[in-house]
């Protein structure tokens, strides 16, 4: 048989595979996070018609007679180039700006996967939409802190998350009391401060004018009270012009019902009256009403006490040959023993790109290169049927010559 009538009928195969790659790429040309594929071939076997010999006395040297059989494919790599940004404005979609994978549990197996169209399911889990695979990161703990050294969990962000109160224990007033007030003046300040329950309850204190300073007293409405005398370094507040509370003095600070009010940023000038609060360090209890992503891939919730803390983070892989990821379906990959192993981390560290919070990353497929493409797999694979019709033909002749 004709050698020319199985290289074309290698090159159909080859050509349908071209054909089946830039087929499946046309239709995931709006698949979230999809990475498209190009196919490359090489030549098959090539049969040793005649060797080539040495140049001998007298006789030049001659090269190598071989005639193919065919064509075959050599592979089918996948480009991993940043796709096109799309903006959704769900809080819930994610985007990998740069390389990296997110990386979800399916099953107990760690799978990889550019698209970030995430969701939440009945438990609170942030889950792909189509499988349920979960995403991983690392939860916070109950203060807001997050070890990305452990082991990686599952994200988990039910809308009933709940921040537990705080007990105030410290609160610090800055400010000026004026020097040049009569003895006898009175200011009252107030604060709203919290037991470990998260019940309310106000922090009064009322400055007096004295003669050597100010006196101050303070109580919290549970029956808590407290009082002590502020001085200034050099004794008489008017032969000081302001001085601020001397800091290794004990009045500086003052005890009301465990809450200790530090005082010792207070000065004295005069014509300024504008000692206040700055802050304290309690907090009533909260339940999560929104949340947001940072480039880092920290969740931070917003909860309804007015206040935010980290939820979680969520985890990048990245690998030294991306290539050698094998698709699983689901627009997802997993590992291969020329992918390397996932090396884990949090976005912008390690090579590993930045995330960006309402957006999604779209496919990367060029159109107008993979229609191109599908031209040429066309002509191709028309190019190597002629060649097995024309095959067919020349042993017609040869079948025709016995008549």
């Amino acid at each position: 048989m004709l050698r020319s009538l199985f290289s074309g009928i290698s090159g159909l195969r080859a050509h349908q595979t071209m054909l089946d790659v830039t087929g499946n790429n046309i239709s995931n040309v709006n698949t979230t996070g999809f990475k498209s594929s190009q196919a490359s071939f090489q030549d098959a076997l090539s049969q040793v018609v005649k060797s080539g010999s040495a140049a001998q006395d007298g006789v030049g040297g001659t090269n190598p007679a071989q005639a193919g059989l065919g064509v075959k494919l050599s592979g089918i790599s996948t480009s991993f180039t940043q796709g096109s940004a799309q903006l959704t404005g769900k809080s819930t979609d994610m985007m990998i700006q740069g390389d990296g994978f997110f990386v979800v549990s399916k099953g107990g197996q760690d799978f990889y996967t550019r698209a970030g169209n995430f969701d939440f399911d009945a438990t609170g889990q942030m889950v792909l939409p189509g499988d349920g695979a979960l995403v991983q990161g690392w939860a916070a703990a109950a203060d807001g802190t997050i070890d990305t050294n452990g082991p990686l969990t599952t994200m988990k962000v039910p809308a009933g998350t709940l921040m537990p109160a705080r007990a105030t224990t410290a609160a610090d007033f800055v400010g000026n009391l004026p020097n040049d007030a009569a003895v006898g003046t009175v200011l009252d300040r107030t604060t709203t401060v919290y037991n470990a329950q998260g019940d309310a309850r106000t922090l009064a204190l009322r400055f007096t004018r004295t003669a050597d300073g100010w006196g101050v007293e303070g109580s919290d409405g549970t029956g808590a009270t407290g009082a002590s005398t502020l001085t200034y370094t050099g004794g008489a507040l008017s032969a000081v012009d302001g001085a601020p509370v001397d800091p290794a003095a004990p009045v500086a600070t003052l005890t009301v019902g465990g809450v200790d009010v530090d005082l010792s940023a207070l000065t004295s000038y005069a014509g300024v009256t504008s000692a206040q609060v700055q802050s304290q360090d309690g907090y009533d209890a909260g339940q999560l009403v929104s949340f947001s992503l940072g480039t880092d891939g920290t969740i931070t919730g917003s909860f309804s006490n007015n206040l935010k803390q980290t939820i979680g983070r969520i985890a990048l892989g990245n690998f030294t040959n991306p290539g050698g990821l094998e698709k699983a379906g689901g627009s997802l990959y997993t590992t291969t023993s020329n992918s390397g192993a996932a090396q884990i981390g949090t976005s912008g560290t390690g090579g590993r790109g930045t995330l960006a919070g309402g957006a999604l990353e779209m496919s990367n497929v060029d159109l107008s290169s993979e229609f191109t493409n599908l031209i040429v797999a066309q002509r191709g694979f028309q190019a190597n049927s002629r060649v097995i019709t024309t095959s067919d033909e020349i042993l017609q002749e040869l079948v025709n010559l016995k008549r």
